[in-house]
């Protein structure tokens, strides 16, 4: 099955094994190959949701090149 943290981190775990602490699932379970597929699908930012919500508040980083 198909399971994510509190940081919205993706990752696969056995369906009749308890979920660690701090893991839920995401309601998608089957194959390996096909809960790889789905996290390939809905894990599009790879960033900790903490640093994605950092950014959202400090907008994009801009960087200037200056020639000299």
């Amino acid at each position: 099955m198909v399971v994510l943290n509190d940081e919205e981190q993706y990752s696969i775990w056995p369906a009749d094994r308890d979920l660690p602490l701090g893991w839920r699932g995401d309601g998608v379970s089957g194959s390996k190959a096909e809960c790889l597929a789905h996290i390939g699908e809905v894990w599009t930012d790879m960033r900790p949701l903490s640093l994605r919500r950092a950014a959202a508040q400090t907008g994009p980083a801009t960087h200037s090149h200056s020639e000299g």
